[in-house]
């Protein structure tokens, strides 16, 4: 048991929308806040309660002087002295902001999402280095993706800054990954060693299977017919996620009567690969629909009186869930599936070869491309409801045991003992 509440500050890039580090964060703050703990929160880009939350602009990887610096150092193997003060001088002022943070809100531990794990914003992660040497506070760094893992990071002119800050060695910080990949990583390249805390939805409350008078009509009002099928490709529009793949089934299927729903949005990476996917499915005759601009963070009514939904309120209309992904750091994704009772087609990526298929999950598996025999496997799934049942009741009770809020709630108390010396 904990001894002690603390005053947790989590910091990171942004805590907004639907990335898979602002809704794990959102689950660490939940399960910490039920232990007695208050929660504090500093970001680029933030849609936390004001009176907890610090929000500093140029923290966001797209504020301007960022999208600036990582267009001089990625890609690149020289820097100017120009970029170089640059730097310096963002990370210095970030620093201090973290001092402001931290006096604001009497801040005793932080909680660090990613942002001296992947180098979204180099300064703000040089500037966490720093502020953790200068203050010698306890901090606990949530490592959700490496550089390393990510091509686009191997060619720059910040080594340096890498090897410094991506992420620190601070003997004072306790590092958490969320794959067994990550931990064999982080200790080979860093010497560090981690524990291992995966993914976790809230198990131990399933979802009412009835929903509630809010989504009524929701399938009407995206634009689908009562009958249609509805595949929801839960994840944000990137060339990782593989969606030409759930493309290629949807054609492979051909039953019109099926269409492939895409919830969250473009821009992290760009258009070009959304320009494609719509190419792609005009191509093959898929009825391909991007429904972002009706799904957000949360439920609410637009300035036009128009009902925005949460993703949360698309699985129970959702027949197949499709998660082609060619990498992902755990599958948040795959849980949310499992939480809603939804079957699954997946890519066998690395770690859920690794770290989720070990414990029995059943789902359609394609490896890398769909064979005849994927599609064999999903009409047999779609056309046996209660093949359907016995599965995603299988899933949900693996996923219980393994990825709960109460696997995480131990996990925490065990580091917050350690750090505090319980």
């Amino acid at each position: 048991m904990v001894l002690e509440n603390e005053r947790i500050g989590f910091v990171s890039t942004r805590f907004a929308g639907t990335d898979g580090v602002s809704l794990e964060a959102a689950k660490w703050a939940e399960v910490l806040e039920s232990d007695g703990h208050e929660i504090f929160w500093y970001a680029g880009r933030l849609n936390r309660p004001r009176e907890n939350s610090m929000c500093i602009p140029i923290a966001h990887f797209e504020h301007p002087e960022i999208e600036w610096l990582n267009r001089q150092i990625w890609g690149h193997t020289k820097r100017s002295p120009a970029v170089s003060k640059r730097i310096r001088s963002i990370s210095d002022y970030l620093k201090e902001t973290l001092h402001d943070f931290v006096r604001q809100f009497d801040i005793t531990l932080l909680i660090i999402e990613n942002a001296v794990t992947i180098p979204m914003n180099l300064p703000l992660g040089v500037a966490l280095t720093e502020f953790l040497l200068e203050s010698e506070i306890p901090a606990i760094a949530h490592h959700h993706d490496f550089y390393w893992e990510r091509s686009r990071f191997s060619v720059n002119c910040v080594g340096d800054y890498l090897a410094m800050a991506f992420p620190p060695r601070d003997p004072e910080l306790q590092h958490v990954v969320i794959n067994k990949n990550a931990a064999d990583a982080l200790a080979w390249r860093k010497g560090a060693s981690s524990i291992l805390i995966p993914n976790v939805l809230d198990f131990d409350n399933a979802p009412d299977p009835a929903g509630d008078t809010y989504t009524e009509g929701l399938k009407e009002a995206l634009g689908f017919e009562p009958d249609d099928i509805i595949f929801l490709q839960p994840t944000r529009v990137v060339p990782r996620k593989g969606i030409e793949h759930a493309i290629r089934l949807v054609n492979m299927l051909g039953n019109p009567k099926i269409k492939l729903c895409v919830s969250h949005d473009s821009g992290d990476e760009g258009f070009a690969y959304e320009k494609m996917l719509r190419e792609s499915a005009e191509h093959e005759g898929v009825d391909l629909r991007f429904v972002s601009t009706r799904v957000g963070d949360e439920r609410q009514v637009d300035d036009d009186g128009i009902k925005i939904y949460s993703l949360w309120d698309m699985y129970p209309i959702t027949d197949l869930v499709t998660y082609p992904s060619l990498y992902e750091g755990f599958g948040n994704a795959f849980l949310e599936a499992v939480y809603y009772r939804k079957p699954l087609l997946v890519n066998r990526y690395d770690i859920y070869m690794r770290d989720i298929e070990p414990k029995g999950f059943q789902t359609v598996t394609i490896q890398g491309y769909v064979a005849p025999e994927t599609v064999r496997d999903v009409k047999k799934l779609l056309d046996n409801p209660d093949l359907i049942d016995a599965m995603t009741e299988r899933n949900y009770e693996l996923a219980k045991q393994y990825f709960s809020y109460t696997v995480l709630r131990k996990k925490l108390r065990f580091i917050l003992n350690t750090i505090r010396g319980y």
